[in-house]
This record gives structure tokens, C-alpha cells and sequence, in this order.
């Protein structure tokens, strides 16, 4: 992948609260610069073998940090959050500051919200197909069912 789209967000495709995060991403991301997958697709156990992670921990979002590059990288739950928060820019990077916090204690708070998400937020059967416009920033739509894209558009 060329350097003008240097980040893969892997989710859980199934997780509302996921589904509404990418969607948040996609909105704020005004230079396009994110790409998706979900962990439940090839992209991800493709990564997983090349990176040492288990892609069936959904309760885990990666970062991939210039993907397919010669600097690749992994990000994993909060930090992959600050990240984000940080590429996006303008107010985003506020909370993005919330890095310099230990790492324990961010992710302490990750797991917290990682445990309740499907309570809180519900789940799906298959992974959310995204609106039209937004297809080609996602890897792996055969792992997708078309469905409302409401999720992704949900405040």
C-alpha cells in the first residue's frame, strides 16, 4: 500500500461500539488516510501471523501503522485509540494526550469498556457492509453481509 493510506484499523467486525467507532473515523478522517478490516477477515490473520497476535481476541483493536510499508507496525487497545485520535488532528488530539498516562492504566480502562461493549452497545450476526461511498476503504467485504449501515452512522 502506498504511503498516501499508511493505517489499517483491524476491529471487531460484529461490535457496535467498533462499528461506531470506524464509523466516527471515517467522518473525521478528511484525508482519507485510514483503511479497515475486521478481525473476523484474511487481512487480519494474515497480519496475525505476521505480527504474533490472536486475531479471535475481539477484544482487541489494532492499529497496523504504515501498512504494507517497510516500518510496519502494531498499535494494540488504548494505543491504537491515542493514535487515531492523534492522526485525525484538529480537537482530536486533546484526548490523544491521555497517551502520556501509563500504559496499565489506559488499558485497565480499555479492558473495562472492551467487557461491556456488547451489553452497552449490542452485536451483530456478520460484520456491517459500510455506505457505498465508503467500500473501497475496507478490506475484506467478503466477510461482510449487507445490512444497514446504520451502525456506522449512528451518533
Amino acid at each position: 500500500m502506498n504511503g498516501a493510506h499508511p493505517y489499517l484499523l483491524l476491529y471487531d467486525g460484529v461490535c457496535g461500539l467498533c462499528n461506531r467507532s470506524v464509523g466516527f473515523v471515517l467522518r473525521h478522517d478528511v484525508r482519507a488516510r485510514f483503511r479497515f478490516a475486521p478481525l473476523q477477515g484474511p487481512t487480519a490473520a494474515r497480519l496475525a501471523a505476521a505480527h504474533g497476535f490472536d486475531p479471535t481476541e475481539l477484544d482487541t483493536v489494532y492499529l497496523v501503522v504504515d501498512y504494507g510499508g517497510p516500518r510496519e507496525r502494531l498499535l494494540v487497545r488504548s494505543r491504537a485509540i491515542f493514535a487515531v485520535w492523534r492522526v485525525l488532528g484538529g480537537a482530536w488530539r486533546i484526548p490523544a494526550l491521555l497517551r502520556f498516562l501509563p500504559r496499565s492504566l489506559t488499558d485497565l480502562a480499555y479492558a473495562l469498556v472492551a467487557r461491556t461493549r456488547y451489553a452497552l452497545f449490542g452485536k451483530t450476526d456478520r460484520c456491517v457492509l459500510p455506505q457505498p461511498e465508503w467500500r473501497s476503504r475496507f478490506l475484506d467485504e467478503t466477510v461482510a453481509t449487507p445490512m444497514s449501515s446504520a451502525s456506522l452512522t449512528s451518533p
